[in-house]
């Protein structure tokens, strides 16, 4: 399993209330809060990002609250995964139940440069910057958890055993 795309960079701590403003949930719609993800920082993200693209970021990306409304609109966006130097702890069990893939890579999120071309194979853990030429590697997921993102979150992977 693998995504393709462009980088849309970000720095550290990007909270969850910059990922989705708390503004907008008085909605449970995925496709309507989609429409608001990372307006706060990026009003163009949204008109911008295409399906597989990849953020980029810095440290402790998605601290603040403990919703899961965070990764669900990046992925609800077409955000193929996102790469950081590290994931609050809520954030990163989050982006897992609901089939977000996240990778954990300092060394890459420092490197890579917003509108770079990526790929990254989940199953290697195998970050390639396709404008640089320059290869990193993550901590692949374990095979249960690839599983989990390849059926789309946790649920979907319970009710299908």
């Amino acid at each position: 399993m693998e995504t393709k795309g462009r980088v849309f960079k970000y720095p550290d701590n990007v909270d969850t209330d910059v990922i989705i403003p708390a503004r907008y949930l008085n909605s449970s719609d995925a496709q309507e809060l989609a429409k608001h993800c990372m307006e706060d920082i990026d009003q163009s993200f949204v008109s911008r990002v295409r399906p597989g693209d990849v953020m980029v970021a810095g440290w402790n990306f998605g601290c603040g609250s403990s919703r899961e409304h965070a990764p669900l609109v990046i992925k609800t966006c077409g955000t193929g995964c996102v790469i950081a130097k590290s994931f609050a702890r809520i954030f990163y069990r989050n982006a897992i139940n609901i089939g977000l893939p996240i990778l954990e890579c300092p060394e890459a999120a420092e490197e890579i440069s917003d509108g770079d071309e990526v790929q990254v194979n989940f199953d290697t853990g195998v970050i390639s910057d396709l404008t640089t030429g320059k290869s990193y590697q993550a901590q692949p997921f374990p095979p249960f958890i690839q599983n989990i993102i390849k059926k789309g979150g946790l649920l979907a992977a319970l009710k299908e055993r």
